[in-house]
This record gives structure tokens, C-alpha cells and sequence, in this order.
């Protein structure tokens, strides 16, 4: 496998998002199956796994330090905090919550270590910037949890330029998470720009589009009634339809250059910058060593070019979030 720099980590170029196992589209996999696609990444030569506080309200890290202990010297691992399951009503029910204070980075952090079953976090993310709390309040907490020895670097998810070089002043931010594919651009309005200007990795999750640049997603009325994308916009049935027909160029590109869709959606993203790593998630092994397959996959620039015209924001329809989504992520001068 090829690698990439992370801060002062050196990772494989292509790491493993862990989400799918344990959050968002549909029922989560079972243990057995999890641990099937957790240590197949690892013997395929992924280094860089990354997890959340919010994934299955802490299932997810549970999963992963339980299946992983025993392999802790062999990768990067990153997690996330600021957003989690709170049981606001007092009937049992989590629901989701961002919140940036730095008591509740602390106890986050003191509980993913927990359940990661690790004495240190090598990349720990705000996983949102939670704007009734100053950036510099919660990368500060951060940056304590450096200085302690609970975490080694400091990440930030979904915010903008403006607010990348706020935290940077603060404390160092060895990367960036946000959403970056062919359909989701976003990130090149400037904070592509940033990261490489303050040497920051940039993590891209969802580069297979949420699924839908693997092509085989076809009827969106098919999702689990719990999918997350079945109240995103782009996923709507009648945005969904149009959407459907950007697929068939991109592919006959795909054929054409001898590779699957999926491997030339996270290869595109690999030839953009040296600087982006992305991270596709699964709960497939199959699926697996095709995305890791794309690191195989070269790129010409009439390729890149190509791609480019083929799938982009202006032919796109519909937004990646709907208004309570938007409402959340930080996308002044995005």
C-alpha cells in the first residue's frame, strides 16, 4: 500500500472509514462480520482507521477497541468527539448533540479511551464546531488533552478556511475531515488551499459519493427505513433520478480505463493532492479490496479532466444536506 503523510504519522494512502459497521445506513453488521472487515484492512495494509464518539452512540469504538487491541502498534488511529448520544429527556432514548464545551471533550475523550481500550488517541477530532462555544475554547481543551498524554494530534471535521487558521493559531491541527468527492466539491473553495498552505492533511470521507459512485445503487425507495441518506436531498427519489444520469459517462470511463467505478472515484481523489487521504467505509470485505484496489489506478491528466466535466457541483442536483444538516456544518467561506 502505498502511503501518505498524517502529521507525524506516515499512513496508507487509502484508510478505513469504520462508520458503515456500526452507524448510519441501516442496521449495523454483526460483531463477527465487522471484525471480518476491521482485520482484513489491516492484513491488506490499511494503517489509518478512524471511528467517532457519535458512531452507534460509542458501539462503533467499542467494535474497534475490542477487535484492534491487539494490533495497536500496527496503525493510526483516529476518533472523534463533540458529538455524541445524550440522553435528553430522561427516557432512555440517545439522540445526537454536538457540543464543544471543553468538559465534555474531556469526558469524551476519557471515554473513547475506554472503549477504544487504548492509553492514547493518535488523531482526535472535533467532530463539529459547536457554535455556541469559540473554536479557541474547544481546541484548547484539545490541546490540554495533548499536553496530558491522552491524544497525540488535534483534527478538525466539516469547517471552514476561516476557522481552520482560528484553531491553527491555538494549537497545531495535523488534519482536516470533511466530505470531498466528484459530486460533493466544496472543500475547493478554500480549505483544500489551507491545508496545504499550513501542511494539513486532509481526510476525505464519503469519495464514493455515500454509495452512489459505485453505480450500484439504483432505487433509492430500497434504502433502510434508518438510512441517513433517505433525508438528503440528493437522495430524494426525483433528485435521485437526475443524479442517476451522470453515471452513465462516468461508467464508461471506468470501463474504459480497465477499473470499477468505485476505484475511480477514490482514485480521482488521490491524483487531486498529496495531501488527501481518503477514507471509504464498507461491510463488505468484496467492497473492500476494491476501494483499496484503487491505489492501483493511474490517472492521466485528459483523465482528470475528464472526470471533472463529467461529475461536478453545477450538474449535481440537490444539496448533500437538508436545512438542519447545513445548519451544523461550518461553511463560511467553505
Amino acid at each position: 500500500m502505498q502511503q501518505r503523510q498524517l502529521g507525524p504519522f506516515q499512513v496508507s494512502a487509502i484508510g478505513l472509514g469504520c462508520m458503515n459497521l456500526s452507524h448510519a445506513y441501516g442496521a449495523p453488521v454483526s460483531a463477527e462480520q465487522g471484525e471480518r472487515v476491521l482485520l482484513e484492512a489491516l492484513e491488506a495494509g490499511v494503517t489509518l482507521f478512524d471511528t467517532a464518539t457519535l458512531y452507534g452512540f460509542g458501539a462503533n469504538e467499542t467494535l474497534v477497541g475490542k477487535v484492534m487491541k491487539p494490533h495497536r502498534h500496527k496503525y493510526t488511529l483516529a476518533s472523534k468527539c463533540g458529538m455524541g448520544g445524550v440522553d435528553v429527556a430522561g427516557d432512555g432514548k440517545l439522540v445526537r448533540v454536538i457540543d464543544g464545551r471543553p468538559e465534555t471533550i474531556r469526558q469524551q475523550c476519557e471515554d473513547s479511551l475506554r472503549r477504544l481500550q487504548t492509553e492514547v488517541i493518535d488523531l482526535y477530532y472535533l467532530h463539529r464546531w459547536d457554535k455556541k462555544v469559540p473554536i479557541e475554547d474547544s481546541v484548547g481543551a484539545l490541546s490540554d488533552l495533548v499536553r496530558a498524554g491522552k491524544i497525540r494530534t488535534v483534527g478538525l471535521s466539516e469547517v471552514s478556511a476561516a476557522t481552520i487558521h482560528k484553531a491553527h493559531a491555538v494549537h497545531p491541527i495535523t488534519a482536516v475531515q470533511t466530505e470531498y468527492s466528484l459530486w460533493t466539491r466544496n472543500p475547493e473553495i478554500a480549505v483544500l488551499d489551507t491545508c496545504r498552505e499550513l501542511d494539513i492533511a486532509f481526510v476525505a470521507f464519503s469519495p464514493v459519493a455515500r454509495g452512489f459512485l459505485c453505480g450500484d445503487l439504483q432505487d433509492v425507495n430500497t434504502l433502510d427505513a434508518k438510512d441517513i441518506r433517505r433525508a438528503m436531498p440528493r437522495f430524494s427519489p426525483e433528485n435521485y433520478a437526475s443524479n442517476l444520469a451522470l453515471l452513465d459517462g462516468y461508467r464508461a470511463l471506468a470501463k474504459e480505463l480497465g477499473c470499477t467505478p468505485s476505484q475511480l472515484a477514490i482514485a480521482w481523489l488521490l491524483h487531486k493532492a498529496p495531501h488527501i487521504i481518503p477514507i471509504p467505509g464498507t461491510t463488505s470485505v468484496a467492497h473492500l479490496h476494491d476501494d483499496l484496489g484503487a491505489a492501483n489506478v493511474s490517472l492521466g491528466a485528459d483523465t482528470m479532466a475528464r472526470l471533472d466535466i463529467l461529475i461536478h457541483s453545477g450538474n449535481v442536483v440537490g444539496s448533500r444536506y437538508n436545512a438542519q444538516g447545513n445548519s451544523e456544518v461550518d461553511t463560511e467561506n467553505f
